[in-house]
């Protein structure tokens, strides 16, 4: 599995810059013809959602572990139909992948509506800006609960070789839909997640927030009162702001604050409730409130006029630097992910390490925290470790 996204990678990157040009092309058409355009596109925030991107990946080698052994346990046990000939048929791969939606619009919504989802899942929605390499960024810690909602597959019987090639199909379609500029699309709207249903799905104005969770059918959304259209310009990221490049903290951030929020919570039962309710929680108890504010946690209400774009801005060197270290990252992780298959739990946890390693120093360098020099000695033992595990062929 892990080859396969390697040779998807390309692809992803080819397709991002093709929009970035579109979008370039966009923004100067407008500036001729007097009028003005935003571009879709931030550097910074494009590198970082690649960051993301190719951690998640690499993480996602240690988390497959335990999702796929615990599928495949569930599968081997309780099976109800696990020789049906409906699953060897291309009508049941069908089936197959609609049941795997349907589970999967039922995660997607646990990731908005529960705490604890919602901090595997909002690294994914950080991003203020909206494009193709918004796709690519996604979570390192889904892996730890996701697969809870894909057991019913596995009791049905779905083969795990047939659950993991439409998981990957259900993945591969989201991708397109993260762009502005792909606009409605009329009847198809209606059924299937598009780019205009997705870009509500990102925003943070009132009325779009927590919905339109489809993966490839919108249909889940109108059956469960969850769809909601198009109607505005979208404001895109997280009501509470990252406001940093450092994907390791971008996965970490919202657990560190429910930590805190549970910790000083008055009551054990609402220690747990703070975990299991909705993102933003609180317990009545009037000193709650002044203790969070204490601890630097905002309890103020959203306020869509307040919204500010992150990014310290880099000189045209830092750019330079920043451009090439995701590249070298990038060829490294995907020189990890070709040969990770069939290695030992170690190999791959120390791999992954010198890999996530490598992508937190260049999060530090965009936001200015770390000099030149140290992220190329930080990256440089990131990727000598990874070829050391795997080395070149003579």
């Amino acid at each position: 599995m892990s080859k396969i996204i390697v040779f998807a990678f390309p692809v992803f990157l080819l397709l991002i810059a093709v929009e970035l040009w579109w979008d370039r092309r966009h923004v100067r058409q407008a500036a001729l013809q007097g009028g003005s355009a935003i571009s879709s596109f931030g550097l910074s925030d494009t590198l970082n959602n690649l960051s993301l991107g190719l951690m998640s990946q690499v993480t996602g080698v240690l988390g497959k572990f335990i999702g796929i052994a615990i599928y495949a346990a569930v599968f081997g046990t309780v099976a109800l139909w696990p020789d049906a000939d409906l699953w060897k048929h291309w009508y049941g791969w069908v089936l197959a992948l609609v049941i795997y939606d349907f589970c999967y619009y039922w995660l997607h919504r646990a990731g908005h509506e529960v705490a604890l989802f919602w901090a595997a899942h909002v690294a994914h929605h950080q991003s203020q800006h909206y494009n193709l390499s918004t796709a690519l960024r996604q979570t390192s810690t889904g892996a730890l609960f996701g697969w809870i909602f894909y057991l019913p597959m596995a009791v049905m019987g779905v083969p795990p070789l047939v659950f993991g090639i439409v998981a990957l199909v259900d993945l591969l379609y989201q991708f397109w839909v993260h762009t502005e500029h792909v606009g409605q699309l009329g009847w198809f709207d209606r059924v299937f997640c598009s780019p205009s249903n997705h870009r509500v799905h990102h925003a943070v104005n009132d009325g779009y927030v927590d919905r339109n969770y489809g993966g490839i059918w919108v249909v889940w959304d109108r059956m469960f009162g969850t769809f909601e259209p198009e109607t505005k310009a979208c404001v895109y990221g997280t009501r509470t702001p990252l406001n940093s490049w450092d994907p390791v903290w971008a996965n970490l951030a919202v657990y560190a604050e429910l930590w805190q929020r549970s910790r000083l919570a008055p009551r054990w039962g609402d220690k747990l409730r703070v975990w299991l309710k909705p993102p933003g929680w609180m317990p009545s108890d009037p000193h709650y409130r002044t203790a969070l504010e204490n601890k630097g946690i905002s309890t103020s209400a959203f306020d869509l006029a307040q919204v500010r774009t992150y990014g310290p801005p880099l000189s045209t060197g830092q750019a330079v630097v920043a451009v090439m270290q995701n590249g070298v990252l990038t060829a490294a992780g995907a020189w990890y992910l070709w040969n990770v298959d069939g290695q030992s739990l170690p190999w791959a946890a120390a791999g992954c390490a010198a890999l996530t390693l490598g992508l937190w120093a260049l999060g530090r360098y965009l936001q200015h925290q770390l000099s030149t020099g140290s992220v190329v000695v930080i990256q440089s033992v990131a990727i000598a470790t990874v070829l050391t595990l795997s080395p070149l062929p003579l």
